[in-house]
């Protein structure tokens, strides 16, 4: 799976607005359910007036897509979520206009229609799942019809002024539907700034994953080939050179098969050490702590690549530059570490008057090692020797 693979996947699974529509969602369930309790006397007093069909029709409706959208939130499609709040939404201002046509002119009591209680319920399924101008046409269709039947139902009693109970009703609904909106549209800006970021961050790995490789080329291409080139223009065909030769062919085919181990014992760690040693400077001299060496642990391969390759380096650069008569390596290896030391006693350099484009110390040792989690490099300079230290914690 590539980096683009995993950030789609990452925000399909992070969906603030879809987790907002849910939660807004069974929240207008119980709102649906709260008030067809407190409302079953009105709607028992308006059956008896209205035709029969359209009480219990409406109850039905009403308030079982109100239902329904509740539930819907418990399925693991947005797509499903959404059908189910439209119908809810488009439930409440159809059968209040159907209250109309079932209406036959008669008159009740000065409390009217049992609809005039919740429209603002519609009204948020609406806001939960549409965009903010087709949820206020919603809100302002469904007030406005059942404020008007209101008025109609009254006609013997005295009446309130409709204007104002329509723009009440409007005032109070409103404060809700914005709310929502602006719940939804914040969880929409959450989802696009998550997004956001994480295509940011994957093309920041994707950037520092080239730039890990092109370094761990260049340190390979310094320390392997152009090594074995400049030794082969000094010291001609030796079997030492060979072995250096074999050993950079080897590398540069791990980099284009990825063929290699994950994990190293003790044993093998040791062996790699050795072998990157020996193979610039077959007569070094190679100690190991037995004191702390535990055999049967394990050691992560790029650890014991990075450190060996290090290592390689700064004997590399030692016979080249440091005139050095003794040169020596330390090995201890404990089961949470690994820490070597690479001394000579040559004449030293100091590290301001090494010119920018001599890549072996900035890149092959402190930079491979900086690159290694755990790794740390310190060198350690002067007129009677140098000494590289090269450590790795788990």
């Amino acid at each position: 799976m590539n980096i683009d693979q995993q950030v789609i996947g990452t925000d399909a699974a992070h969906r603030s607005t879809d987790r907002l529509i849910r939660i807004i969602g069974r929240f207008v369930g119980v709102g649906y359910g709260a008030y067809l309790l407190l409302l079953i006397p009105d709607i028992a007093r308006t059956g008896s007036v209205i035709p029969g069909w359209w009480t219990p029709t409406a109850v039905v409706v009403v308030f079982g897509t109100g239902f329904v959208f509740a539930a819907s939130t418990f399925h693991p499609s947005i797509g499903v979520i959404r059908i189910a709040g439209s119908i809810a939404a488009l439930a409440f201002p159809v059968w209040a206009v159907l209250w109309w046509i079932a209406w036959d002119g008669t008159t009740f009591d000065q409390g009217g229609t049992f609809l005039a209680a919740f429209p603002g319920l519609a009204a948020l399924a609406a806001a939960t799942v549409w965009p903010p101008v087709p949820a206020f046409v919603q809100m302002t269709v469904s007030v406005v019809v059942v404020q008007l039947t209101n008025q109609a139902v009254r006609e013997p009693f005295p009446r309130s002024n409709a204007v104002a109970d329509i723009l009440f009703a409007m005032m109070f609904c409103t404060v809700f539907v914005a709310a929502t909106l602006a719940a939804v549209r914040t969880g929409r800006i959450l989802d696009a700034t998550i997004s956001s970021a994480q295509n940011d961050a994957a093309r920041a790995a994707a950037a520092t994953a080239r730039e890990v490789e092109r370094e761990r080329f260049d340190a390979l291409i310094h320390d392997e080939v152009m090594s074995s080139l400049l030794a082969v223009t000094r010291h001609g065909r030796t079997p030492s050179l060979a072995r250096q030769a074999r050993s950079a062919l080897m590398h540069l085919d791990d980099l284009t098969t990825g063929t290699a181990a994950e994990t190293f014992s003790a044993d093998e760690a040791l062996a790699q050490l050795r072998s990157a040693a020996t193979t610039v400077d077959e007569s070094i001299e190679f100690t190991v702590d037995e004191h702390v060496l535990v055999r049967t642990e394990q050691y992560p391969a790029d650890a014991v690549r990075a450190i060996a390759a290090a290592l390689a380096e700064a004997l590399r650069n030692s016979r080249i530059h440091a005139q050095a008569s003794h040169r020596s390596v330390a090995v201890e290896l404990t089961p949470s570490s690994m820490h070597i030391t690479v001394q000579d006693d040559g004449i030293g350099f100091d590290r301001r008057s090494v010119p920018p484009h001599r890549l072996g110390v900035a890149v092959s040792i402190e930079g491979r090692m900086r690159q290694l989690d755990g790794g740390s490099a310190d060198i350690h300079s002067s007129a009677a020797g140098t000494t590289v230290r090269l450590g790795w914690k788990r």
